[in-house]
């Protein structure tokens, strides 16, 4: 039976059967395209990326939003689900690396398969043609059986070559009883630039971007068939979950606060600064809407552009991006890292992820950073990626000593030393080790965090800036 928190957007998930199979092409044609349409489209990304959401929300004109299984809980994937598509048409959801890849080690643990699953989603299938033709029935059979819970609804053929091979790839499928929703031809000249981290963010690339987007929505529009996709989407039931809530996350957080937390009220709201900008650009959605719960007024500001910290600033919140990419234009901002050394060093409460850690050290590749930090940044061959369970170590304004999350590092930087004489955190999987840096107001680490799991961390946050101010 059907309860009141019953959630009926229509819905399809976007697999593969491996990376680089066109996922993140299909999947942001068909947001463009069926937003095109007049639809409201609600974007969703599995797993922790940060880049595709942009290009989502470009696709879209709403926020992007991830749906991580590892960071927040499978608990929480259909009400976080539920919170970004409220009101929507239709919600479209890009998977993660392979349909059935997850965390290493913890079987189909945020693979695409769970949050389907989750999201009682169907699945299309996005396959790379280019070097197969019949052979593509067998590889889509067992993606289609190796789950039962998982709903196979059709495939979209990726990177097809000329209409003889079109023809042969659809009467395999015929024959495997799979349908078809779409083909879409080779086209390089849609295809976003890729660097040291994956593709290019949006705001680094924004006219190009929109113009990309709009292509990819006419190329998915001439090869998809767009109603059958959008009855599938409507096939799907509804979801017997109560959406996520900020609100109800803080005050749940403040009233399990030991002691008991106070969230500031109107007209004593701390201002939070966010650092935003094409330097720093990874963040989710659901962190801004915390703070704001939390009593804050979150406002961005740009550290390759603004010289001085948003008037009355009494938070500080600096997350991932790409500073090694705009280290010059970092460095040349003199009045602004002065600002941000000067807020640190009086106490403010700052956090500070990945990117920001680089921002906050003495320097990065050389060049001057904020010198928060009694370290240095360079860029390294090495690629640091993967899930982490993590514990504070030290208490600061963003974590009380002994608080437990998950999270994941993504960086081809290294900072020596790794930790300061306060760590951030103590990793306890899948390596243990201890990394990042408490000093005064500061928690500066390289562990991305999703804060709708632990709201604590933003309840805390704000009344750290409340009394700083």
């Amino acid at each position: 039976m059907v309860t009141s928190h019953a959630v009926a957007v229509p819905r399809l998930v976007i697999a593969a059967p491996s990376s680089g199979s066109g996922k993140t092409t299909v999947a942001t044609g068909l947001m463009a395209a069926f937003a095109g349409r007049g639809l409201a489209v609600s974007p969703h990304k599995a797993g922790p990326d940060y880049i595709d959401p942009g290009y989502h929300a470009l696709a879209t004109g709403r926020p992007g939003r991830n749906l991580d299984a590892f960071m927040c809980g499978p608990e929480l994937v259909a009400p976080l689900f539920a919170h970004g598509a409220a009101g929507c048409d239709l919600a479209v959801v890009e998977g993660v690396m392979g349909l059935y890849d997850g965390a290493a080690g913890r079987g189909e643990l945020a693979s695409t398969a769970q949050v389907a699953k989750l999201l009682r989603a169907p699945v299309v299938l996005v396959v790379d043609a280019s070097s197969q033709s019949r052979s593509v029935a067998a590889l889509v059979h067992g993606f289609a059986s190796f789950d039962p819970q998982v709903r196979l609804g059709g495939v979209i053929l990726n990177k097809v070559g000329s209409d003889r091979h079109e023809a042969m790839l659809r009467e395999a499928l015929e024959e495997a009883g799979t349908p078809v929703l779409g083909v879409l031809r080779r086209a390089p000249q849609v295809s976003a630039p890729s660097r040291h981290l994956g593709l290019v963010p949006v705001a680094e690339r924004r006219a190009d971007a929109v113009a990309s987007v709009a292509a990819l929505a006419d190329q998915v529009r001439a090869g998809c068939d767009l109603e059958a996709l959008l009855a599938l989407a409507r096939s799907a039931p509804p979801l017997d979950c109560a959406a996520w809530s900020p609100e109800r996350a803080v005050a749940s957080a403040a009233a399990a606060a030991t002691p008991a937390a106070t969230v500031p009220g109107p007209g004593r709201r701390p201002v939070v600064a966010v650092a935003g900008g094409a330097a720093f650009t990874f963040s989710y959605a659901e962190h801004a809407e915390l703070l704001a719960a939390a009593g804050a007024e979150v406002v961005p500001f740009d550290p390759l552009a603004d010289e001085a910290l948003p008037e009355g600033t009494s938070g500080l919140v600096v997350g991932g991006g790409f500073p090694e990419v705009y280290a010059p234009e970092l460095a040349a901002n003199e009045p602004l890292r002065k600002a941000v050394a000067d807020f640190a060093a009086a106490g403010g409460p700052v956090a500070a992820e990945c990117a920001g850690l680089l921002y906050l050290a003495r320097s990065l590749d050389g060049r001057p950073m904020c010198g928060v930090l009694d370290a240095d940044a360079v860029m390294s061959q090495r690629l640091t990626l993967g899930y982490r369970e993590a514990v504070a170590v030290s208490d600061s304004p963003l974590a009380a000593a002994g608080t437990r999350l998950r999270g994941h590092e993504f960086h081809r930087t290294v900072v020596e030393p790794g930790a300061g004489p306060a760590p951030a955190w103590g990793f306890t999987h899948p390596e243990r080790r201890v990394e990042g840096f408490v000093h005064r107001g500061v928690h500066a680490s390289y562990l991305h965090t999703h804060w709708a799991a632990e709201p604590s961390v933003a309840v805390r946050f704000t009344a750290a800036a409340a009394a700083y101010r």
